[in-house]
């Protein structure tokens, strides 16, 4: 044992300046024979075909259904080929062209996620160093509970992160190089590879998300993160405004720095959207978030920001050409988004300004984050003064006339996503109403595509029209949205991991995704409030957190306000930004590993299968638009973690669907009696598309059914059920007796009617499994 510092006596020890460090010694000593002594899982690293034996359990369970955009292949110069009932000139079918259009999406999505943590990762270790240590702060041990179960090892070092990031980008590569003509050609397999690139995906972004909590010191699981201002009235109009645009947060950090080290924290407004907005707040709260993705064309078009900088993912990609149209200055920050802009990376920095705001140049690629932050603080500052003047936007004066050039041909109706009634909203202006444009605007329920503008006939800018209209109500609003946190404690999942697993917390909500929602995002924010008030844990990340924040309820207040952010039943929980979406799946690892005890490295298989039969979570991608949508919703998937997503939804062209009358598919083998017995339909789907909030909100509650609930806990999470079935559909739900295993789990409240139901169905009790799986089936 390692003497302690008061035991050390002598003049030896009192030597003038003499200096021991054994306890960063004793530290690294005791770190390196952990790692020797933890057994190492059948999975370490897996390969394209290790987990495969474990998705064909999940694909017979959870049969892929294909809703395809047309019966046509057009990859290669074989086609086009038609694959209605017939091969394609490869010999592909249509389901495994299908199932090769799904892998392709989650391939670039993984690609997306792994190349920013692979830019993000590089840039730290360039400024800290690779030994800089992995530090998440005393109340978390189990750090990165996903790479600790797939690649096998607990990162120590930024240094260390690397390894993870290389195992994906060669997995990466091997995935995708299956999609190429003459490769794969079974639809399942396809479907295995899928769910592989979605594990990618959540290795992918735990080092993102890991790397930048640690280097630029970041909220580390705190409950009590800080609330930041979020809302277009957050936005000081009368200061210089750099809007940073994307998800890497850099070039935003960059910013902020030069800001500081100048002086000049109080004398420009630095704000964002999209995840590059959570993660600036997380970095620095003086930072304002304009909201999600759907705000990104009506802002650029109010003139506001006098410099635009765009990082990467989730950018149009015309957004240099709408910048330019009111002056802005545009600043491209990564590989991925050049938008054809000189790179001035090399060159210095006052030279740029001038050449940005003398017009010699559009736009500038500037690929280093520190160089960016000083020219967009100094091109801003200088600008800002020329564009004070400049009209933005038409007065409603403009906006009147520009309406009456409306010929009612319904072309923008037509072309419109969601099918909004913007003609509608267009001829009311021409009377005076502007409320039907305005409730457009609001929640987001136009995410401005800019559809309608390009089809209509008569040019009328319908995008711009919207947002004068929509500004009149909302420019002065302000609400507030907790910082993203970062991971959850080992000590929160200590106090709920048996209420979860018993089913007396009903179930963990995961409310991710874009924005791109059928009815605006006071859906998603309904939603949220909906399992908050029935003790559901609630988290959240990315654009679906900033929705969530733009809704008060009755009192005023934004749900952030009213609920607590512990990880806990009532709790309301931002983990931050997409990258972030990682410790939604790290939460249900640990739930295995610190509540269960099931040891971590390399051992993919029994974490997931513990997951998928024990530990009720639901994710909601209700406004899912992007391939990382997919990749992230497949990872989760694999994991064993069900998803909802709304109907656009659907365009992924796939969906994990059960079918509770094929009784074979729900057969668990019962580890504890040793012997293969009847199971239930829970969860019943993997991937669930909904038409609407209603239906969504039933099925989520539906979907946290797990075959360990105790009696107590099935009959809460059977009340919930029958509660929402009842609010939304105005009925006890039908399918009672496939979720009630004993005569104790009819939920005390509807005890009358449910019996009723039984006995009209022929229900009899059944055998509980006592430790149900899908592994080590005894057949």
């Amino acid at each position: 044992m390692a003497p302690k510092p008061k035991e050390f006596n002598g003049n030896f020890w009192k030597t003038k300046d003499f200096k021991v460090s054994i306890g960063e010694i004793i530290e690294k000593e005791r770190s390196e024979a952990s790692r020797e002594e933890v057994p190492m899982g059948p999975t370490p690293k897996p390969s394209v075909t290790d987990l495969r034996s474990w998705d064909m359990k999940l694909l017979n369970r959870y049969e892929p259904f294909y809703a395809p955009f047309c019966d046509m292949c057009c990859l290669c110069t074989y086609g086009k080929c038609d694959l209605l009932g017939k091969k394609g000139a490869c010999g592909i079918d249509a389901k495994a062209q299908q199932g090769r259009m799904v892998l392709i999406a989650s391939c670039i999505g993984t690609a997306a996620h792994g190349g920013h943590s692979r830019h993000l990762l590089e840039y730290l270790i360039d400024k800290k160093g690779e030994d800089f240590p992995i530090d998440l702060g005393g109340s978390i041990d189990i750090e990165a509970p996903i790479m600790r179960t797939v690649i096998g090892k607990k990162p120590e070092t930024l240094g260390d992160l690397k390894e993870a990031i290389e195992y994906v980008e060669e997995q990466s590569l091997q995935l995708l190089s299956a999609a190429h003509t003459g490769q794969e050609g079974n639809y399942k397999d396809f479907e295995s590879k899928v769910l592989h690139a979605g594990l990618m995906d959540h290795v992918g972004m735990e080092v993102g998300d890991i790397a930048q909590i640690v280097a630029l010191n970041l909220p580390k699981g705190s409950e009590d993160a800080p609330l930041v201002e979020l809302g277009l009235g957050t936005i000081d109009r009368e200061k210089p405004v750099i809007l940073c645009i994307g998800h890497n947060v850099a070039p935003g950090a960059g910013i902020m720095d030069y800001m500081e080290e100048e002086g000049l924290e109080e004398d420009l407004e630095v704000c964002g959207i999209c995840c590059a907005a959570i993660d600036i707040t997380r970095y620095n709260n003086q930072a304002k978030i304009v909201g999600p993705i759907s705000k990104q064309l009506k802002f650029v078009r109010s003139g506001v920001a006098d410099v635009v900088v765009v990082d990467e993912q989730c950018v149009r990609t015309d957004v240099l050409e709408e910048a330019r149209k009111n002056k802005a200055v545009v600043i491209a920050t990564t590989d991925k988004i050049c938008i054809g802009l000189p790179d001035k990376t090399n060159e210095d920095p006052d030279k740029i300004v001038s050449e940005l705001l003398n017009d010699e140049i559009e736009g500038a690629l500037i690929l280093n984050p520190d160089k960016v932050g000083e020219v967009a603080v100094k091109a801003a500052r200088k600008l800002s003064g020329e564009r004070k003047n400049l009209k933005m936007l038409p007065d409603m004066e403009e906006v009147v006339e520009y309406a009456k050039e409306c010929t009612e041909c319904g072309w923008c109706d037509r072309v419109c996503p969601n099918s909004l009634p913007m003609m509608d909203a267009v001829m009311g202006i021409t009377r005076d109403d502007f409320s039907k444009m305005e409730k457009l605007y609001e929640h987001d329920l136009c995410y401005t595509c800019g559809r309608c503008e390009q089809e209509c006939p008569r040019d009328i800018p319908t995008v711009s029209l919207l947002t004068k209209v929509g500004e009149r109500s909302v420019k002065d609003e302000k609400f507030n949205i907790r910082a993203g946190r970062g991971p959850v404690q080992d000590v929160e999942i200590r106090k709920v991991g048996a209420p979860i697993v018993f089913g007396d917390i009903p179930g963990v909500i995961a409310f991710i995704g874009c924005t791109n929602y059928p009815e605006g995002g006071i859906e998603v924010a309904k939603m949220a409030e909906e399992f908050l008030e029935r003790n559901y844990i609630v988290v959240t990340t990315g654009c679906g957190a900033m929705s969530i924040g733009e809704y008060r309820d009755e009192e005023g207040k934004t749900l952030y306000e009213k609920y607590s952010g512990d990880f806990d039943a009532k709790g309301l929980v931002n983990l931050g930004s997409c990258v972030s979406n990682s410790h939604v799946s790290g939460a249900v690892i640990k739930i295995a590993n610190i509540f269960a005890k099931k040891p971590l490295e390399g051992n993919f298989e029994e974490i997931a299968d513990y997951i998928l039969n024990r530990v009720g979570a639901c994710g909601v991608a209700w406004g899912a638009y992007s391939q990382k949508a997919a990749a992230i919703a497949s990872g989760v998937n694999r994991w064993g973690v069900p998803a909802v997503v709304g109907p656009q939804g659907s365009k992924y062209r796939r969906l994990y669907l059960g079918r509770p009358d094929k009784k074979e598919t729900w057969k668990v083998n019962d580890l504890r009696r040793n012997k293969v017995m009847d199971g239930e339909p829970a969860p019943e789907h993997l991937l669930y598309a909904a038409e609407n909030r209603g239906e969504a909100t039933v099925m989520v509650a539906k979907l946290c059914l797990r075959p360990t609930d105790t009696p107590k806990g099935r009959q809460m999470k059977l009340t919930h059920y029958i509660d929402l079935s009842k609010k939304y559909f105005g009925k006890i739900p039908d399918d009672l007796d496939l979720f009630i295993r004993t005569e104790k789990d009819v939920p005390i409240t509807y005890k009358k009617d449910v019996m009723k139901i039984l006995e009209e169905k022929g229900w009899e009790a059944r055998e509980i499994p006592l430790e149900p799986s899908l592994m080590d089936f005894k057949e």
